[in-house]
């Protein structure tokens, strides 16, 4: 492979409006083979000051609220359903999981992210439109932050849910842990998310990976965003990755801590993490739980990057970013459904806590009595 190829392979490691049309689908749940959950599957919008955001909605029939989960996905072209533009094929790691939790009664919100898929091709319309070019080097990491705050108080408002839960995908993960704190939210989830500012998550991956003459230069850029300062000079084999028109982005991106953003949650927190996940690490899962003395850990034996139950052998890994036909690890909807059920319970005992007593307790024995801390389980 050559420096550029592979530069791109590294590139790629890294990185409430609904219409008429609705499709029924009916599913077993897991663990019940008798019952059936009928639930519909419809598109969803917002409005933001800067254009139309597009997602699906995965809503189960029920007469009364149920819970709803707002998912967003990792970085790079990667749209609601867990694809990106740059891989052979879907995966569909994020349509399967919400339809694994509708089938479980939990509703879900997915999205299009600013430049992806259909909210991509409509903010395209609109500067066409509007004569004003979409410019990359004006998005900032909290436009997605702002975004997911938005879907999140609209759910909110929303009188079909009782619960709002938030499940942010590998770069996902920092905006979900962001956003939760400016939304509302009941819970938090954290699926394959870094523990680590990303600088440092890029340089330990390309310490082992690129070619000497470009590593130093690399190593050199990356301490020049991270103290928020722009690169004129950026070698042409590190171009996708360090663009002159990407850096903005790369620097308010690395501003933020995950450690110590999930350690200003005060609701609860499921650190999930695959056992062969090759794009981040049990390290930094425990990081992150370790940050939140309330958080539980929660290992998924089997699991990969994007969800699926693959074994740590590379061309297997490689081919199941691209399999549509792989399932979600049937574990990972479990628990987050038991996690967000829990929540759904938390809710309603702490609004059966008279007011004045909830007012008096210090915030660390709240945190003591609504989150529990669990063993990883593997």
């Amino acid at each position: 492979m050559n420096k550029s190829a592979f530069v791109i392979a590294i590139a790629l490691a890294l990185t409430s409006t609904s219409s008429a049309s609705k499709a029924v689908v009916q599913h077993g749940s897991p663990g019940k083979p008798a019952a059936e959950t009928v639930f519909t599957e419809e598109p969803i919008s917002v409005e933001t000051p800067t254009g139309t955001l597009y997602g699906t909605l995965e809503r189960p029939h029920s007469a009364s609220p149920v819970p709803v989960a707002l998912i967003i996905a990792g970085s790079g072209p990667t749209d609601r359903d867990g694809n990106s533009v740059m891989l052979k094929g879907a995966n569909n790691s994020l349509k399967l999981l919400a339809e694994g939790l509708a089938a479980r009664g939990i509703a879900s919100v997915r999205y299009d992210k600013r430049g992806v898929g259909e909210t991509g091709k409509a903010m395209l319309l609109a500067a066409e439109k509007a004569k004003t070019p979409l410019r990359e080097d004006d998005l900032r990491f909290e436009t997605y932050i702002d975004d997911a705050v938005l879907w999140g108080k609209t759910l909110r408002a929303d009188r079909r849910f009782s619960t709002l839960t938030v499940i942010g995908h590998s770069e996902g993960s920092l905006i979900g842990m962001v956003a939760a704190q400016r939304m509302g939210a009941h819970g938090y989830v954290s699926i394959a998310g870094s523990g680590r500012p990303v600088q440092q998550l890029i340089l330990e991956q390309v310490k082992s990976r690129l070619p000497p003459d470009l590593l130093k230069p690399a190593e050199d850029i990356l301490g020049q965003l991270a103290a928020g300062k722009t690169v004129e000079s950026v070698p042409p084999a590190l171009n996708v990755l360090f663009r002159s028109s990407v850096q903005p982005y790369l620097i308010s991106w690395f501003r933020y801590d995950p450690a110590g953003e999930i350690a200003k949650l005060h609701i609860p927190a499921l650190i999930v993490q695959g056992t062969t996940d090759m794009q981040t690490s049990l390290r930094d899962a425990k990081a992150l739980a370790t940050a939140n003395s309330g958080a539980t850990l929660l290992l998924v034996g089997g699991m990969n990057h994007v969800l699926k139950t693959v074994p740590d052998e590379q061309n297997r890994q490689i081919s199941s970013y691209s399999d549509p036909t792989l399932p979600v690890a049937p574990r990972l909807i479990a628990e987050i459904s038991r996690f967000v059920n829990e929540a759904v319970a938390k809710k309603a005992s702490t609004e059966d806590v008279p007011m004045l007593f909830r007012g008096s307790m210090p915030a660390v024995e709240v945190r003591g009595l609504f989150c529990s801390r669990l063993t990883p389980r593997t």
